[in-house]
């Protein structure tokens, strides 16, 4: 039986992605969407769209009524993937309101109208790192002191708050992603932005470093498998692939047509420059290519693991030639890449056979 799906932050790469699956899959969807954003690209979703902000409790309301509607609140479940990502090493009060006030409020009115299941969109950032790249796993008990960065602690202190409902009768679940790549965003986020600026040849320097990498259509599917088989106060990683950056980028190369390497800045440089870089783009109102925090990360501990997921919820992430091989085909039908000759090439391309796992 079709179920009454909630779901946050619907705009964004991976709550529009949750929205495609969820459709897929015949369930009702009611999407929220900011005040100022526009409804065009969820409008051939067949979606029911409530604009308001998570910030503000009064325009949260109207998503959870359910007078003239056929379902009751044991049918609902929500799924709050509303947040800022940020790789600015500045604290930023935004940030803190949307992603611990807005989780406060939204876990509340989960509480307060007693629905099936809330499914929180956290982040591996919020779990403190281990040394010596030991295998990183779920933890239980948050603590913002001991991750770093205020996108990190943000998310660190929401969990904290959701796990806490949990003991006040909240049926939630928390799912990690970490680094979220993948078609479908329409919203320019960092690494998508970085993927496009590559084919277009804006791109002409880069970093070394390593992350772990998943699609977004594989975190979409997880997280609402963890609505239907997720243990109630669990929390899962839903992690992909670590890879170096300049194995991506060779990637890139391949699917681009692309001869020559673009220059690899010196990791001395990169740290020196980027508090510079950060005004510089600030000034010009575009995201920073780089930051301190996002230099950190690169050389951070990466290794998480997704075998928890994997045992409850069947989750096993697609390669990552896929991933970026489904991208790039998606900026080309979306008008994004413009130099002729590299669009000749990807044009050319055969479909990707699907590789799940590898």
């Amino acid at each position: 039986m079709p179920n009454l799906y909630i779901v946050t932050g619907a705009n964004g790469h991976l709550g529009n992605t949750i929205i495609r699956v969820l459709k897929n899959q015949n369930h009702d969807v009611r999407a929220l969407i900011l005040p100022t954003d526009s409804k065009k690209m969820l409008n051939s979703l067949n979606v029911h769209v409530f604009h308001g902000d998570v910030r503000k409790m009064d325009t949260l309301e109207p998503l959870f009524d359910l007078s003239d509607t056929k379902y009751t609140y044991d049918d609902v479940i929500v799924i709050h993937a509303a947040g800022i990502v940020s790789i600015s090493s500045r604290k930023n009060p935004i940030l803190e309101s949307v992603n611990v006030l807005g989780t406060k409020n939204i876990a509340d009115l989960s509480l307060k109208y007693n629905v099936s299941k809330f499914i929180y969109v956290s982040s591996v950032h919020a779990i403190p790192e281990l040394e010596d790249n030991q295998i990183i796993t779920e933890i239980s008990h948050f603590d913002p002191n001991l991750v770093i960065g205020a996108y990190a602690k943000s998310k660190s202190r929401a969990s904290l708050y959701v796990m806490s409902m949990v003991k006040k009768g909240l049926n939630a679940i928390i799912v990690h992603p970490s680094g979220i790549i993948g078609p479908n965003d329409y919203g320019h986020a960092h690494m998508t932005m970085m993927i496009e600026d590559y084919l277009n040849g804006f791109l002409t320097s880069r970093i070394n470093g390593a992350y772990d990498f998943v699609d977004v259509r594989d975190v979409a599917s997880g997280i609402i498998q963890s609505s239907v088989s997720g243990k109630i106060g669990s929390c899962y990683i839903l992690s992909g692939h670590r890879i170096e950056l300049d194995m991506l980028f060779d990637q890139l190369r391949g699917l681009s047509g692309r001869k020559r390497k673009i220059h690899v800045l010196p990791m001395w440089f990169a740290k020196l420059s980027a508090p510079l870089a950060e005004i510089f783009y600030k000034l010009r109102k575009l995201p920073p290519i780089y930051t301190k925090y996002s230099l950190y990360t690169l050389q951070s501990n990466s290794n998480f693991s997704y075998e928890k997921a994997r045992v409850d919820l069947n989750y096993q992430p697609r390669s990552l030639d896929e991933t970026l091989y489904d991208t790039v085909k998606w900026l080309v039908k979306e008008n994004r890449v413009k130099r002729y000759r590299i669009l000749k090439f990807i044009n050319q391309l055969k479909p990707m056979r699907k590789n799940k796992g590898s």
